[in-house]
């Protein structure tokens, strides 16, 4: 097998097409270790994407994030759909990879040819997200996924960003957690396209259910948009899942509908457009990080040693980092 920076780009794409688990292994590994090769991959990719559908589930540590994924995945299964799955763990302080690794939780799915799963490290990112998540969701849907289910991390108040990622947002609360002042802290109310109440075996579940209704009426939200539905689940026993399916397939028809779903898109891609512009933007000024540039002019340090001073304000400093980069 050649080294990953002389990777056969477009034979891999296609394999990966074709429903080869190793080619798509192999393209998402690019993506996380930021290779060389990214933009052929990504160029490579782009013309079959677009098609899975992307569903975003997040929720406190112990709601049992990675139990619905496996039922879920389940359910779409039953229903004929190819499901990629990427579940991002936290990051081993050592080897920087994944912790946990879900693919353990989710074993039942392991010799099925039409389910991907694979655990990404956050590598420290605090989003709920790793970096690349954004790519190998490319991956997965060039690879032919009806589907395409991203697990967040479960780090609580910072899972927000799983929204900007997703078609549809699904987040999870148990009773018995405080989940009640966890989503009006956590900015749920936002971001959730449906709820789930997991665990509803439980004592409180009912509770939960009321407390999200009420502050559901109470979330500013436009009169003729989506009225997110609160879905009761025993994810372990499989109960609910049906339900829950039905609803996002319901809130995906909605989005279609009314033209939400290219919206939502679009702001996707003018976020990740953005973040690689702003990215090769800080590479390029890394030049003058700890000195001055080659005609002269004071670098990134002395630039702050000035606004420090007083002696200029941090909007010129900008304009004139800026004007030494497009130089």
């Amino acid at each position: 097998m050649p080294p990953r920076h002389q990777a056969d780009v477009p034979g891999l794409v296609e394999r990966a097409r074709a429903g080869e688990a190793r080619a798509v292994a192999r393209l998402i590994s690019l993506v996380e270790d930021e290779s060389p090769l990214l933009r052929q991959v990504t160029a490579a990719l782009a013309p079959h994407t677009g098609r899975a559908q992307v569903l975003g589930l997040t929720g406190a540590p112990g709601v049992g994030k990675s139990t619905t994924t496996n039922a879920l995945v389940r359910e779409l299964r039953a229903a004929g759909k190819r499901v990629g799955v990427l579940a991002v763990d936290p990051s081993s302080p050592f080897s920087g990879g994944a912790l946990l690794g879900d693919r353990i939780r989710m074993q039942d799915h392991a010799g099925d040819p039409d389910v991907y799963i694979r655990s990404m490290a956050s590598r420290g990112h605090l989003g709920g997200l790793a970096w690349s998540t954004p790519q190998a969701v490319r991956v997965l849907d060039a690879a032919g996924c009806d589907v395409v289910v991203v697990e967040t991390v479960g780090v609580g108040q910072s899972e927000v960003e799983v929204a900007g990622l997703a078609d549809t947002t699904l987040v999870l609360l148990a009773p018995g957690m405080g989940d009640g002042i966890q989503a009006a802290k956590a900015g749920i109310l936002e971001v959730g396209d449906v709820y789930v109440v997991n665990k509803a075996d439980r004592d409180g579940a009912d509770q939960v259910r009321r407390d999200l209704r009420s502050m559901i009426a109470l979330a500013d939200r436009p009169d003729d948009g989506w009225k997110p539905p609160i879905v009761k689940t025993v994810a372990q026993a499989g109960e609910g899942l049906a339900e829950l399916v039905v609803e996002v397939d319901r809130h995906h028809a909605w989005l279609k509908q009314t033209g939400e779903l290219r919206a939502r898109r679009t702001r996707r891609a003018r976020a990740e457009v953005e973040a690689i512009a702003l990215a090769s933007l800080r590479r390029s000024w890394g030049d003058w990080s700890d000195g001055g540039d080659r005609s002269g002019h004071g670098g990134l340090d002395e630039l702050a040693a000035a606004v420090a001073a007083g002696e200029t304000d941090p909007w010129a400093a900008a304009d004139r980092l800026l004007e030494q980069v497009r130089a």
